[in-house]
């Protein structure tokens, strides 16, 4: 039987919100070359894969948030994401800037946050883990309790989960860098020799040998 991760791999490649160019890597702001450009945003302008993926974040947040009050996305692309799955749950959500606004009331925290309430951070990916730990710290400095974050996607990179732990913020996320190779690969995205050097970036992204891998 299929599993949630592997119906989220699936959906994400079909709209190509996760795709995967090994051969001819993409450059990231850092400089970075990756086999890999994520767009998750895609997942809102495709009605049915954006079902599979609210009604997954929902079921996420029941089973390991149960004590959840308030749902707070990332600036811009967990707005959108928290909006509709808190409305699935019931649940007020806000969102977090990336700065405090410089006019009005110049607030950081969008939505009313009392302090106490328990917070879970809703995320579109996850990569090196340092925006949305920004937003984790920013909530706990409101006063909000936050039980964790959840996300669609995550590299796994070990930066990212050197901080995360780090942070003592525990994150779910519906689908990983891992699942997304091997689906990508028995569907025929990449070769199946591609995994290996997908992987290989995934551990060292700064390590570019993967690029002159076998093919």
């Amino acid at each position: 039987m299929e599993n949630i991760s592997q119906l989220i791999a699936k959906d994400l490649l079909k709209i190509q919100a996760v795709f995967f160019r090994p051969e001819e890597p993409f450059t990231w702001a850092s400089g970075i070359k990756s086999p890999v450009y994520c767009d998750n945003r895609l997942t809102l302008t495709a009605p049915e894969v954006r079902n599979d993926v609210e009604n997954a974040l929902a079921e996420t947040i029941r089973r390991e948030y149960p004590g959840a009050e308030v749902l707070m996305g990332t600036s811009t692309a967990g707005i959108a994401h928290a909006a509709i799955t808190g409305h699935l749950l019931g649940l007020p959500m806000g969102y977090v800037r990336s700065g405090s606004k410089d006019h009005g009331r110049q607030n950081q925290i969008e939505g009313r946050l009392e302090r106490g309430q328990k917070v879970v951070v809703v995320e579109d990916l996850i990569s090196t883990g340092g925006s949305v730990i920004e937003v984790v710290n920013v909530l706990r400095e409101a006063g909000a309790e936050v039980l964790g974050i959840v996300s669609i996607f995550t590299y796994g990179m070990k930066k990212g989960l050197e901080r995360l732990a780090a942070a003592n913020v525990k994150n779910i996320s519906l689908t990983d860098f891992d699942t997304i190779a091997q689906v990508a690969a028995e569907e025929n995205y990449i070769k199946a020799g591609d995994i290996a050097r997908l992987i290989a970036f995934r551990d060292n992204p700064s390590d570019e040998s993967w690029i002159g891998g076998s093919r």
